[in-house]
């Protein structure tokens, strides 16, 4: 399949004029729509005319596996409208994501580890929010590690463009572990890293509802849209464009569910945007049942599984409320990131006049979570008519289920038993540096008692000398 031009649109924001232009070049190249990737990024779905580019200097087209860029994705979007890390603002993802100028070679995720709308883990890269404010998690998973693993220090807002660009440097030396990406990088540029004190802890939400008209606050609204074949059409978004810039609104937002999302409609111009829904006949009505599918762009057979599945599912009276689908297949170099996937098996080799069916293997996430980056094979090389038997049998596993995870983990909650740990803490920013993690961005490894720190050891955030952390009784259970 021909690869169709993209352009990046880094963390998956632009601003109203950036995408009215987009759609103006798109109009000139005899398109009448556009459409949106997984990568938040945007996707022109037919041919265009390559000799009218130099009209447009202010597009970059590009075809990412020839060119061998790809977009930053980021959860924006879910800011302000869903569950979010206090300290993770609007004003600081911009502010974050200013910093990659460059277009970058690995996949990057900039993401809050308490909305579901955005994949945390699909990235090389993977920027998670920690409690800290303005520090990340980092995950990395370079091209041919089977696994993501985490880097073993806390990355600082503004050093995560230089981690980044290290570790695209690094690559020619073929690291194999995250021990030594650490050492490459440390070694190549100077950090504000922090200590890991703590794991990543990733709450689980049902994959939540992101279309149609929804208050923020007691005067604003938030607008999702979704159409079913990922056609958006110019004319609509132009005009949705010029109604965004006269409400002052300064965001357009994409999701990696080939949608978008708009926030801060004010109240009083409510009845203008239902208007402008109704004049292009926009539905913002979708079940579930189909909108939560990552199906590949431009892919009639897969678009075409998915209509068959969605209307099986409807027929049946089938919820699949907080489930997410993915259709893939055996050579695909993507990562997965929905609750349950769908993947097609690797033909096999046709012997005589024999028509040879397709057959797909059926996979789900640990607990239905994609988060847990663990798949569980439920069944192999089955034909077509049976997935949606199959999938309805796993939907009823998730409902009963869900909430099981919770439950168990609040009882074994109740059971830890109380117990003291001595830690040292900074008496100038409060960092603790503790005998069982040990402090990494320094080599210092796990179970280094503090009295055997040499004495020109110093805080691993704010540099202050080893007599300024003092001895402090932390409380935890186990």
């Amino acid at each position: 399949m021909d690869e169709r031009y993209r352009l990046m649109i880094n963390g998956g924001v632009l601003s109203p004029a950036e995408l009215k232009y987009i759609c103006e070049a798109a109009e000139a190249l005899g398109l009448n729509a556009i459409s949106f990737g997984s990568r938040q990024d945007i996707i022109f779905p037919e041919k265009i005319n390559e000799t009218k580019f130099t009209q447009f200097n202010k597009i970059k087209f590009v075809k990412p596996k020839r060119d061998k860029v790809e977009n930053i994705a980021s959860s924006y979007v879910s800011a302000e409208i869903l569950a979010s890390t206090s300290w993770l603002t609007s004003d600081k993802y911009l502010y974050v994501l200013e910093q990659f100028k460059y277009t970058p070679k690995l996949r990057i995720n900039v993401t809050d580890p308490k909305q579901r709308l955005v994949p945390l883990f699909t990235g090389n890269v993977n920027f998670i929010a920690s409690e800290h404010e303005d520090y990340w998690y980092l995950y990395v998973r370079l091209p041919n590690w089977k696994k993501t693993v985490m880097y073993p220090a806390l990355i600082y807002s503004w050093d995560m463009d230089k981690i980044e660009k290290a570790i695209e440097n690094i690559l020619i030396e073929e690291p194999e572990t995250i021990e030594t990406v650490f050492e490459l990088v440390s070694d190549a540029v100077d950090t504000n890293n922090r200590t890991v004190d703590k794991p990543l802890n990733i709450p689980f939400y049902p994959f939540p509802y992101y279309e149609g008209m929804n208050r923020i606050g007691t005067d604003r609204y938030w607008l999702g849209l979704y159409w079913r074949n990922n056609r958006y059409d110019v004319s609509f978004l132009k005009a949705m464009c010029d109604l965004c810039s006269e409400n002052k609104i300064g965001k357009i937002s994409i999701t990696p569910w080939k949608s978008f999302i708009v926030k801060g409609i004010p109240e009083k111009s409510k009845l203008q945007w239902e208007k402008l829904l109704g004049k292009f006949g926009i539905n913002v009505r979708h079940s579930m049942l189909e909108m939560n599918w990552h199906v590949p762009v431009n892919n009639k057979e897969a678009l075409n599984l998915k209509k068959y599945l969605v209307t099986n599912f409807d027929q049946n009276d089938i919820s699949t409320y907080g489930l997410t689908f993915g259709i893939t297949k055996y050579n695909s170099d993507t990562y997965n990131f929905t609750s349950i996937v769908i993947e097609k098996n690797r033909p096999p080799e046709n012997i005589g006049n024999f028509k040879i069916r397709d057959t797909y293997n059926l996979l789900y996430a640990k607990n239905f979570d994609p988060n847990t980056r663990e798949y569980i094979m439920h069944v192999q090389d089955v034909d077509k008519v049976e997935l949606p038997g199959l999938l309805m049998e796993l939907s009823k596993l998730y409902f009963e289920q869900l909430g099981n995870e919770r439950d168990n983990k609040e009882t074994q909650e109740t059971k830890k038993e109380v117990i003291e740990e001595h830690v040292y803490q900074c008496t100038d920013c409060l960092t603790v540096y503790s005998e069982t993690y040990g402090d990494i961005s320094q080599n210092i490894p796990p179970n280094t008692p503090f009295e055997t720190l040499p004495e020109t050891y110093k805080c691993s955030l704010c540099e202050a000398p080893k007599t300024s952390l003092k001895k402090k009784v932390l409380v935890k259970q186990v």
